[in-house]
């Protein structure tokens, strides 16, 4: 499968059988690994400053399952969430891989970055010379890696983290390093996005990405696009309370100005969305969220501007 025809499948999985990304991307990974004789995608994966929702998350990938993903795709390196390795073998683990993979590493970082007080509100360890902060860790692996990956909201643009007043100076990835990052945002992410960008970045690199640094294949059109109920929208009919069938526009949904393609690809294994659940989009994928989305059952127009 050449990138276009992978681009094409990926976006029109509602007409798929099974409905699902990651068996696919498995599938494409493990020949190209046996063609070609590739190692894994080595990864270092930071959790910085966020609730911990984008890990969660990932985990409920479901096919493959989570151990597929990390036997059979990926090899995590580092990751100072799921290892079991603590203190001075860890960090001596971390600082190995920087040095052995440089050039070759994906880091993967989880949560904004804190920048105030030298980036002293999020610590990473703590060494006999000093604390190793989110800013000096980041900033240090992200100029050895091959790629960077912000996977949530908080490590694309600040997110919930970086909401005013934003007392820690949370920003994103991309604005600590100044060099090209992929951002797979969503708050939190949707397994697939996540999976099928480290797919694409094993088969083909960098994905086509959109003015937001998010890949296309995701984030290229709208919820309020392919939404179900865009015809009550068409048709001025709109919803008085949660719960009703019609538009939620009128309840604060952001659908007309969030990329992402949740409509169709959906959530909890592919069988549910907030929309379908009887509650607006958030506008979780959104660089300004959640500032921009609040108050979250104000209509668009009316909601609190940005400062």
């Amino acid at each position: 499968m050449n990138k276009d025809d992978f681009v094409k499948y990926f976006q029109n999985l509602s007409l798929h059988k099974d409905n699902v990304i990651s068996k696919e991307a498995i599938e494409l990974v493990m020949q190209y690994y046996s063609d070609y004789k590739k190692e894994k995608l080595p990864v270092i994966w930071l959790e910085t400053n966020d609730s911990g929702d984008n890990n969660i998350s990932f985990m409920n990938t479901t096919y493959p399952y989570l151990d597929r993903v990390f036997t059979e795709m990926i090899d995590l390196l580092y990751s100072n969430t799921f290892m079991a390795a603590q203190g001075k073998d860890a960090l001596d683990i971390l600082n190995n891989t920087a040095k052995y993979y440089a050039g070759k590493f994906t880091l993967v970082v989880e949560g904004a970055i804190p920048i105030k007080d030298q980036g002293l509100y999020n610590v990473i360890a703590v060494t006999e010379q000093q604390p190793l902060t989110a800013l000096k860790v980041v900033t240090w692996l992200g100029g050895l890696a091959k790629y960077v990956v912000a996977i949530g909201t908080c490590a694309s643009f600040g997110g919930p983290s970086g909401a005013r007043p934003n007392l820690t100076g949370s920003m994103g990835v991309k604005d600590v390093l100044k060099r090209q990052v992929v951002n797979v945002s969503g708050c939190p992410v949707n397994p697939d996005w996540f999976v099928g960008t480290l797919a694409h970045l094993i088969l083909y690199g960098m994905p086509d990405l959109d003015e937001l640094g998010r890949p296309k294949l995701f984030y290229g059109f709208t919820i309020h696009r392919h939404c179900q109920r865009r015809s009550y929208f068409d048709r001025n009919q709109f919803a008085l309370k949660l719960g009703d069938i019609e538009c939620m526009f009128s309840l604060g949904c952001m659908g007309p100005r969030t990329g992402a393609d949740c409509p169709y690809r959906l959530w909890v294994n592919h069988v549910n969305w907030p929309v379908k659940a009887n509650t607006p989009c958030i506008g979780c994928t959104n660089a300004d969220f959640p500032d921009g989305s609040t108050p979250f059952f104000t209509p668009m127009p009316e909601k609190s501007p940005q400062e």
